[in-house]
């Protein structure tokens, strides 16, 4: 049986198209609220003021007042420590707009559309948010907007389709409400994950959706363009366009969009005459552009019925033969049977490499194989480890592993700084969640990431090995990096460790540096276990080996760093030896002939303690020399 709210909606678009409002939260900005302030909560606090910039909107013209709820899931509300509030947020501001409505005179039929936006947050593995917990979300402001009253459900500003279908399979649990599902398109004319308006289009009709949305993005002449290939492909959906008032600028700490309401009126002929049967506005439109906007959709009459014809070819990019590169020597040695020496450098505080260039020199003399760079170890300032990468296989001929934190980064930096990588030469990357800021230089400096360390495993082996960045777009060549993870092979907790090395593997990790052993046997017994439960141990390992200095540092290393235990001997024998540092290193050199035997190892990762770069020296002196 069909709900009266989704029959007189949805035959309403039969007769004639609707004209939706403009940005709530622009006028908000107006009205002297801080962005820095959630404005959803403001449905709570100041009711009076939502209700106004409604009334604005109904006085302009508009004939769907969106609810001021684009924020307010759990997710979004917990940045301010708000997701207990969910349903009070949600069910205050449908009686906002209600209010509103009932406060207007007018004989229009006047529609409430609860808004629903993205959560804020990336999805695993990119992110850690899973489709299971989006669902959740999704459906705990949903159920409350349809408790509240709303009359449509309204999707909106989404920019990966992974993330709204978990919304559309939320809103669909309440099947007698029309349903309206919009995404907002990049620069490019594709979704920030990716997907072209076409696929878009295909994809939300065949879920369902009762009305195909564009949204936010660039402006109108972008949404118009876009229009017209959505309509191509799906000649006979409904479809609702509300552009951004042009691209967005800031002036004196004040934001400023361009387009005019003039220029909102001409487009919205045109976007009625593309294919819309909503037309309205988005970020920095105004009641001014939704007036502007009223008689022109009033003279329109019913929306325009497209016949199905063919679709619009995607246009594509003729791209230059990709180019094909060998396997990195690292790569090479991953596969090979010597056991070989990599040894970890870290970079200056300052921009003159010479001292470390001069080391790395009699680690090569000595007979490392290879150099790990680190970034910003314990985090400290040092200058970046890309330049320091190049300059070392430029100058002293060693090829590096770089050591790639997502602590502190975003998805386009993590991207950026991949290819850079990759540009100059570095095909090695080392994928780690990288030092607390708190604990170095910097406390105050920002630990936000939007990729963990698995979700930059599969970034580089699914996408940027494959030619194409996270959102499926083409960056010509595929990179040739190998890839590597960080692993405890004697954690405090089996369970959680064998755990992120399944996720790992499943991401295609091609090796991985483990923390320091010092407890050989424990080791092996942690790959034992693994095999018995997953199958063969197919990741070749490359063992950290940290010599001791002294017995302070030892007894620092055994009580204050998690996943490293020190075995009462070897702690005994720093405490009774005289010369602590060739103790140390005698240690590391004997721990190394108990594991180099092993079939799953590949390499040795010496860590030199404080810099003192001269004892990896002497451990790599005396094992060649013993073999």
């Amino acid at each position: 049986m069909t709900n009266h709210s989704e029959s007189t909606f949805l035959a309403s678009l039969t007769q004639r198209t609707l004209l939706s409002d403009g940005a709530t939260g622009t006028q908000l900005h107006e009205r002297g609220f801080g962005l820095e302030r959630c404005y959803e909560l403001l449905n709570l606090t100041h009711p009076q003021v939502v209700q106004a910039i409604h009334r604005d909107y109904l006085q302009a013209g508009a004939d769907i007042l969106e609810t001021h709820t684009f924020g307010a899931n759990a997710l979004r509300l917990a940045q301010h420590s708000l997701q207990e509030q969910v349903h009070a947020i949600n069910t205050a501001a449908v009686q906002n707009a209600r209010t509103a409505i009932a406060s207007f005179p007018t004989t229009r039929k006047i529609w409430v559309a609860g808004s629903v936006g993205p959560l804020g947050v990336a999805f695993a593995p990119l992110g850690r948010t899973t489709p299971e917990q989006a669902y959740q979300a999704f459906y705990q402001q949903i159920s409350a907007l349809v408790a509240a009253g709303v009359d449509v459900i309204w999707l909106e500003t989404f920019g990966d389709l992974r993330e709204i279908e978990q919304a559309v399979l939320a809103a669909r649990q309440f099947p007698h409400l029309p349903l309206t599902a919009s995404l907002s398109f990049a620069q490019d004319d594709h979704t920030s994950a990716g997907d072209h308006p076409a696929k878009v289009a295909r994809t939300l009709h065949q879920w369902g959706v009762d009305i195909i949305g564009l949204n936010c993005s660039v402006g109108p002449s972008q949404l118009t363009r876009l229009l017209r290939r959505m309509v191509a492909a799906v000649p006979t959906a409904r479809f609702a366009v509300l552009p951004n008032a042009g691209w967005p600028e800031q002036v004196g700490g004040r934001i400023f969009y361009a387009a005019g309401a003039g220029y909102f009126a001409d487009y919205a002929k045109t976007l009625l005459e593309g294919g819309a049967c909503i037309v309205g506005g988005c970020c920095g439109t105004t009641p001014n552009h939704i007036a502007a906007m009223r008689p022109v959709v009033s003279a329109f009459g019913a929306p325009i019925v497209h016949n199905p014809s063919s679709e619009l070819e995607e246009a594509s990019e003729s791209e230059a033969p990709a180019k094909v590169l060998p396997p990195s020597q690292w790569a090479q040695a991953l596969q090979g049977e010597e056991p070989f020496f990599t040894v970890e450098v870290h970079p200056p505080k300052g921009w003159d490499c010479t001292r470390v260039i001069e080391q790395v020199n009699l680690l090569a003399k000595a007979g490392s194989d290879f150099v790990n760079i680190a970034d910003s170890p314990l985090a400290r300032m040092r200058m970046s480890p890309l330049a320091l990468c190049q300059l070392v296989q430029q100058e002293v001929g060693l090829e590096t592993v770089l050591h790639f934190p997502t602590r502190g980064r975003n998805l386009l930096r993590v991207q950026g700084d991949l290819l850079a990588a990759h540009a100059l030469g570095i095909r090695n990357i080392f994928a780690v969640m990288g030092d607390p800021s708190a604990i170095g230089d910097y406390p105050s400096a920002s630990d936000n990431f939007d990729v963990p360390p698995t979700g930059l495993l599969k970034l580089i082996k699914e996408n940027f090995n494959c030619g194409v960045d996270q959102g499926g777009q083409s960056i010509g060549s595929p990179t040739a990096f190998t890839a590597g993870c960080a692993l405890s092979l004697t954690p405090a907790d089996y369970e959680r460790e064998a755990k992120l090395l399944k996720t790992k593997l499943a991401h295609g990790a091609d090796f991985a540096l483990t923390q320091p052993v010092f407890e050989p046997q424990a080791a092996f017994d942690f790959i034992e276990k693994f095999q018995s439960e997953n199958g063969d141990w197919k990741l070749p390992l490359v063992i950290g080996i940290l010599p001791l200095y002294n017995l302070n540092h030892a007894n620092f290393l055994h009580h204050e760093v998690p996943g490293i235990h020190l075995p009462a001997q070897i702690l005994t024998r720093m405490a009774e030896t005289k010369h602590p540092a060739e103790t140390g290193i005698a240690i590391a050199v004997e721990l190394i002939a108990q594991l180099r035997h092993h079939p799953a190892v590949r390499g040795f990762y010496l860590m030199p303690p404080f810099g003192r770069y001269h004892l990896a020296v002497e451990m790599i002196r005396q094992v060649k020399s013993a073999y």
